[in-house]
Parts: structure tokens; sequence; C-alpha cells
């Protein structure tokens, strides 16, 4: 393992293993070594890990981070990538002065939403869009998707999926629900939550549990009925009970960011998943159209 990928220094860790900056001896190039132990209550490799993988493999896109290669010792598992310096989250606390320029927030929305597309159109959810899952490679000035450890594939009509996933500040409110019915629709509110935390530089919904994050959308999305999303009784049968909050103007809660940032983010903050805007239509918005990028 060393032989080839030895380590240089530590890059990371959390819940999913532990991330390295290692030299790739055959190329000279630097990648990033991810580490997964084999979890001691699975024979052999996890259904996360056989996951991510198989999706990176079909993957390729130059807004998604490429897999390198496999290995694999008696304790876990080794994935290689591509290595990028940054992810959003450290880009935006190490480099405010530039990445608060609305023209940054633009590309890199753009890219985000481009990489999104197409997992969408390839027909995959990545289910755990948050800054710390977006890589930056600043020389290239190029963002990329990472942590596909909880994607998947997702076929019409609607299937019922864990609610276990992503972070309980970028999940959709049908996720909050609990009724594990969803599909790439979760993505988008996902991505409007970091646009707006790049404009805000803080969440747009810092809950403390599930039913408090739902409390704070509804607060300034306003409380869902049948009228504005037709069945959510169905999904959420208490919401009858909760007062009824009308909607805040949100272009108050984003100062500076220009009135087709505030539409295009309301469209990705719909409540209701079939009214919100799809990553395709996005990408068409009038917000992009001072961008010199092939769309």
């Amino acid at each position: 393992m060393d032989e080839r990928y030895p380590t240089v220094a530590l890059r990371g860790s959390g819940s999913f293993g532990v991330v390295y900056k290692a030299l790739d001896r055959d190329t000279g190039n630097i990648v990033a070594k991810k580490f997964i132990n084999f979890r001691k209550d699975v024979v052999g490799v996890s259904s996360a890990v056989i996951r991510e993988v198989s999706l990176l493999k079909d993957l390729e896109h130059e807004n998604i981070v490429r897999l390198l290669d496999v290995l694999h010792n008696d304790e876990g598992v080794f994935l290689i990538f591509e290595y990028l310096e940054l992810d959003l989250w450290e880009y935006m606390r190490e480099f405010p002065s530039v990445s608060r320029q609305p023209q940054v927030i633009k590309i890199l929305l753009f890219q985000i939403l481009h990489g999104i597309a197409y997992c969408h159109s390839q027909d995959i959810i990545h289910r755990d869009l948050k800054p710390r899952n977006l890589l930056i490679d600043r020389q290239k000035e190029m963002l990329k998707l990472a942590d596909f450890g909880l994607a998947r594939e997702v076929d019409p009509p609607l299937k019922l999926y864990t609610k276990k996933v992503a972070t309980v500040r970028y999940m959709a409110p049908e996720i909050l629900f609990g009724t594990g019915k969803y599909s790439t629709s979760v993505d988008i509110w996902s991505v409007g939550c970091i646009f707006g935390e790049m404009v805000r530089r803080r969440c747009m919904f810092n809950g403390h549990s599930e039913i408090d994050q739902l409390f704070k959308i509804f607060r300034l999305m306003g409380t869902p009925n049948e009228e504005n999303w037709p069945g959510v009784t169905k999904l959420f049968p208490d919401i009858d009970i909760i007062t009824q909050l009308p909607p805040e103007k949100l272009k108050n809660e984003v100062p500076g960011l220009e009135h087709a940032g505030v539409d295009l983010l309301s469209k990705m903050l719909c409540l209701n998943p079939s009214e919100r805007i799809t990553a395709h239509d996005a990408l068409k918005h009038a917000y992009f159209s001072d961008l010199q990028i092939p769309r």
C-alpha cells in the first residue's frame, strides 16, 4: 500500500473514515487516500463503500471527483482519488475576501449544479450535499462533488428510501418528515441551502434536531398546506396542528444577492418537491446569463 501511495499528511477524519494526502509514486502526482475500516458487524466491505465505488466508476464529469484506484488489506479499503486542496467550507473561511464575491459564488454554484445535473441525468441522487463534500482546486478555479457514500440510483415511481442521509442542516423537508419517499429534488434543496450559506456566510436553517429544522424552515418559507403542497398532510399528519406561518421575504435573508439570484434560490427552496426547480432548468436560469461558460 505505502509502496505506491506513501502518506504525506493527514487530511481529515470522521465517521466515514480517514483521508490522507499521499504521493502516487508511479505518476509523481499528489492524491487523496481515503481509508475506510471494515465494520465489526459487517463481513467484508460495507454496502456504502461498494455503492460509492460502483457509482464513481461510471461517473465521468469535470465537476465530479475522479476515483483513481481501489485497494484493500485485512483492516479496510483504500480509495484513491484525485487530490483537491480545499473543501468549500474551508474555502469560505480561509479566503473570505474572495469566496464572498458575487461572481465567485455564481461560478461555484454553476459548477455544483453542473455536476448534480449530470448525476440526475444518470438517475443518481447524491443525498449528502454540503460544503464539506464539495472540493475546490483554486489554481484551476474548479469545484467537484465528492463523497458518494450515501448516493444511490433512483427509479420512478418514488420508492421508500432511508431518511438517515445527509446532514440535518441541508435536509429537504420531505426527508425531515420521515416518510422516506423522495427523489432527485432533495439534492436541489441541499444546493439551495449551500447557495444561501455562501451568500449569508452562515447556514440558511441551523436546526438542532429534525423537528427544530422543520420549524426553522417554516418560519422563513411558510408552513406548507394542501393548497401549496397537495398531499402534505399524508406525509406529515401533524401539519394541521402547527401554526400556519406565511412566508417571509427571502431577499431579506440574503442581503446583497441580485434579484435573479433570489428568484433562483426561492425556486430551489420550494417546499413542494414536485414544484422545485430541476438542476437542468436551474443552469438555464437568468442568474447565470452573464457567465461566459458553455451551457
